[in-house]
């Protein structure tokens, strides 16, 4: 598709995120192990055969850069292909990106140069798959100015979205952002139709209507107000889209294989990792014998950075006593340079070059790159950023009220230690 511009967000400050966002920008969060949350929306990119894209950063953007640098160095310039970090330039006021609109406006000179027929905005953060040729035909059949992606969510949790009212033909008749009151769907009133921060634009009319205004965001100001002026479609999301890929089987018979699709699965899932609840409740979907959410397509690859590490290792050893140390991963995931010495990892998500200690105990966990847990440690449905090496027979997670002394609980009872809490001594 060479006549689609992307453009993705990723300059939010995620302070909802925080601790995981002190030194690093939201899209930069770690995820599913190896990845990092801006690998989801480009592998959805490269999918599609989308190859012109632009990454707009502003706050804490270093370790992004770094990894889109180290990671994402596959594009072609010869064909015209291109990832593109955009810093803020203050080419058009000396003030900051104040909104997903704005930061637009102030780079127009990049989408008059490029001259797509269309510019489609993502935003850096959210987990799913979707195919953008399947939305760029709807959109077009449509003769549409502009196509949100919308899909059903509960009413009773709608008000934290941009919520759509929509015709029989899914024209976009009304939107509000975050709503007190969230219109009902008119055949289901216990549910809304919410904005996934998916964006397809004709190009001329989103030059002509960030020239003609100051609007600041897409879902609070722009959205409304084309809304009014012009035929403005809503994508469902979860009828249209169809990813056909692989997904583990088990059959007792056979063990595992991959020659089940699931057209449903993988093209209905969404998820915003806007808070530590919900990031931790997308990597925990991640595990168990069917997960909600599937890296291991081999027709919808996730990408990233992939390093040079060893491979994950599990130790058993048998003490002179009798007592013996078995390591031991189940409904996890275990990237390379793990290593599992003697202990028990159970519905969790590790990141690169994790050591478990013996007679350790992790449960429903997301342990970043470098933590080493010590002996005999418990650590139960908790985050731990990268570079902590945790001290034996510590407990975390386990006494939610001790946490909130030393950590970030969250309301689900999630404790957050931030990175290098625990230093290596």
């Amino acid at each position: 598709m060479k006549d689609i511009l992307t453009i993705i967000m990723a300059g939010g400050r995620g302070q909802r995120l925080l601790p995981l966002t002190r030194d690093r920008c939201k899209p930069a969060v770690p995820f599913g192990g190896i990845y990092r949350l801006i690998d989801i929306p480009l592998s959805n990119c490269v999918n599609s055969q989308l190859y012109k894209i632009l990454v707009f950063t502003q706050y804490k953007s270093q370790s992004l850069v770094d990894h889109l640098e180290d990671g994402w160095n596959i594009f072609s310039g010869a064909l015209g292909h291109y990832l593109r970090v955009v810093a803020p330039q203050q080419r058009l006021s000396e003030d900051w990106y104040r909104g997903t609109a704005d930061s637009v406006r102030q780079n127009l000179f990049l989408i008059e140069r490029e001259r797509p027929r269309h510019v489609l905005i993502l935003s850096g953060d959210h987990v799913y798959k979707m195919d953008y040729g399947i939305f760029r035909r709807f959109h077009e059949e449509k003769h549409a100015d502009v196509t949100v992606s919308l899909l059903e969510v509960d009413r009773a949790a709608a008000s934290a979205f941009g919520i759509a009212q929509v015709d029989g033909d899914m024209r976009i008749r009304g939107f509000q952002e975050k709503p007190e009151d969230p219109p009902p769907m008119p055949d289901a009133p216990h549910k809304s139709l919410a904005s996934m921060g998916i964006y397809l634009f004709r190009t001329e009319v989103l030059l002509r209507v960030l020239r003609e205004s100051q609007h600041e965001d897409f879902g609070r100001d722009i959205i409304p107000r084309l809304v009014g002026e012009g035929n403005v479609y809503a994508y469902p999301y979860r009828r249209y889209n169809r990813i056909k890929d692989h997904v583990a089987v088990y059959e007792p018979s056979l063990g595992y294989r991959f020659q089940k699709e699931d057209p449903t699965r993988d093209s209905t899932y969404w998820r915003d990792v806007g808070s530590l609840d919900a990031y931790w409740n997308a990597n925990m979907d991640l595990t168990g014998l069917a997960p909600f959410f599937n890296l291991y397509g081999r027709r919808w690859p996730i990408r990233g950075l992939q390093r040079q590490v060893p491979p994950a290792k599990f130790v058993f050893a048998r003490q002179g006593s009798g007592s013996q140390r078995l390591g031991t991963a189940l409904d996890s995931v275990v990237p390379h340079g793990c290593i599992i010495s003697g202990g028990m990892v159970r519905n969790s998500v590790l990141s690169y070059n994790v050591i478990v200690n013996s007679w350790a105990e992790v449960d429903e966990s997301v342990l970043m790159d470098n933590v080493e847990v010590g002996r005999r440690c418990r650590i139960k449905k908790a985050i731990i950023d990268k570079d902590n090496v945790l001290p034996a027979d510590t407990h975390i997670g386990l006494n939610p009220a001790e946490d909130r002394k030393r950590f970030v609980v969250t309301p689900r009872g999630i404790t957050v230690v931030p990175r290098g809490t625990f230093p290596r001594a």
